[in-house]
């Protein structure tokens, strides 16, 4: 309803010559109030919106759980998930992601496949051709058995592996005492060991004995302990210390008496080189091998890369799972918010007839129950942020994953819920504005 045009006389003045001066007239625009600014507007109504909440607060309380709810699922997924990849990511990378691994291919039983390394196919001479290759700045074999370790009267059972020097470079291995066997240790095929944190702890542990000098006999085989290494922890229910390290040449003369090498690993000066290294390798191979084109390779090639881009392939199929779960509950509560306004302003309805009466017009009542809807979503959505990260939290710390929190994610879990308030509160908002205020103000 607009506003009339205020057609009385104008009002005069007397000037100081005695002359009557009319004085300014007001001019009213149909449809708009003199001296009414959008801010005070915006503040009246969220004052009132906020009013109206605080008055119904456990009511506003329940309502918001569906969103406290969604949200808090969206963070505690993303928690636990980006938590669980960067740990994966952590521990593949502690093999080193500049590195190939060569392993032989499946042997076939009877018609059936036997399984990747099962197939002696890796000779030392393939150690030496990949040593050859442009990028790779070490190559070592690996040969590996089971065996049971003594030293004096204890005793543990774990792997052996039979390395070259070059492995600790390759596989990034900290020495806490002693050293890594050198060159010529290798290659003569002394029968030295180097320990791992784990088995230097179950053999000299208990009695308290520095390992260094020491000897142990692997199966009838005595070997002298030269170094220890830093620990590195499990990679899921693999523990990398316990192993013993010994030169490639000794294993194979004392432990393991063949002519074939169990897996072949090999560093990349740089990450970015990893895929033409990786190629190199495998025509190198192919032909040595004397693989045809188009025949079936008696070797496997990968890389740590690809297993760190199919753990975060993973980690990303999950939070979306998780998400999307999440998602279901956000809805709910959007519903909730929704069912609670409608009912709100059938309440109200009376309130809203006053309010047109005396002046107010429809965007200010779609505005104030607008704005009441956007609350009640957007503290559902910050309370539910603080208890998810909570949450997260604790159950990081239970499972020893790192906690990670994600801004981005945290944004749009906020960002939503907002939006939960201005879609599922929009209809009830409008469904207000559009009253009749002389129905309204008949109602009881």
């Amino acid at each position: 309803m607009s506003t009339p045009i205020d057609s009385s006389p104008p009002a005069t003045t007397p000037s100081a010559d005695g002359n009557v001066v009319a004085a300014p007239a007001t001019i009213y625009v149909p449809g708009k109030r003199p001296g009414r600014r959008l801010t005070s507007t915006m503040s009246a109504n969220f004052s009132s919106a906020t009013d109206s909440l605080w008055a119904n607060r456990m009511r506003s309380l329940l309502t918001t759980l569906g969103v406290i709810i969604g949200v808090m699922a969206v963070i505690v997924a993303v928690t636990l998930t980006q938590g669980a990849g960067a740990l994966l990511n952590g521990r593949i990378s502690s093999l080193g992601t500049n590195t190939l691994l060569i392993n032989p291919g499946s042997g076939v039983t009877n018609g059936v496949a036997a399984g990747t390394g099962t197939l002696q196919s890796l000779t030392t001479d393939d150690v030496k051709q990949l040593a050859l290759i442009p990028h790779v700045i070490a190559v070592s074999p690996v040969l590996s058995v089971s065996a049971q370790v003594i030293a004096h009267n204890l005793n543990w059972n774990t792997r052996i592996q039979g390395v070259s020097e070059q492995f600790q470079q390759i596989q990034n291995w900290d020495i806490a005492s002693g050293s890594w066997f050198s060159k010529a240790d290798s290659d003569s095929g002394v029968a030295v060991a180097v320990l791992g944190d784990t088995v230097a702890k179950n053999l000299f542990g208990p009695t308290n004995t520095d390992p260094i000098g020491q000897t142990v006999l692997i199966r009838d085989q005595i070997f002298r302990v030269v170094g220890v290494m830093q620990p590195k922890g499990s990679l899921g229910a693999f523990n990398q210390d316990d192993v013993v390290f010994v030169p490639f040449n000794a294993a194979a003369a004392r432990l393991k008496h063949t002519g074939f090498v169990d897996q072949i690993q090999a560093l990349v000066d740089s990450a970015d080189n990893v895929n033409g290294a990786l190629s190199a390798a495998t025509t190198t191979l192919r032909h040595d091998h004397r693989i045809a084109q188009g025949g079936t390779d008696d070797f496997q090639i990968r890389s740590p890369n690809q297993l760190v881009q199919t753990a975060q392939q993973f980690a990303q199929v999950l939070t979306l799972l998780l998400v999307g779960i999440a998602a279901v509950s956000l809805t709910v509560g959007g519903i909730g918010i929704m069912n609670i306004m409608l009912v709100s302003v059938t309440e109200r309805t009376r309130e809203i007839g006053v309010r047109m009466a005396v002046g107010a017009r429809r965007r200010d009542i779609r505005n104030q129950f607008l704005i009441e809807a956007v609350t009640l979503s957007a503290v559902g959505g910050v309370l539910g942020i603080l208890l998810g990260l909570l949450i997260g939290y604790v159950l990081t710390t239970s499972f020893q994953l790192p906690f990670v929190v994600d801004p981005l994610s945290t944004f749009l879990a906020f960002s939503v819920s907002a939006g939960i308030g201005i879609v599922f509160g929009l209809y009830p908002a409008v469904r207000a504005s559009h009253l009749d205020p002389i129905v309204a103000l008949r109602t009881e």
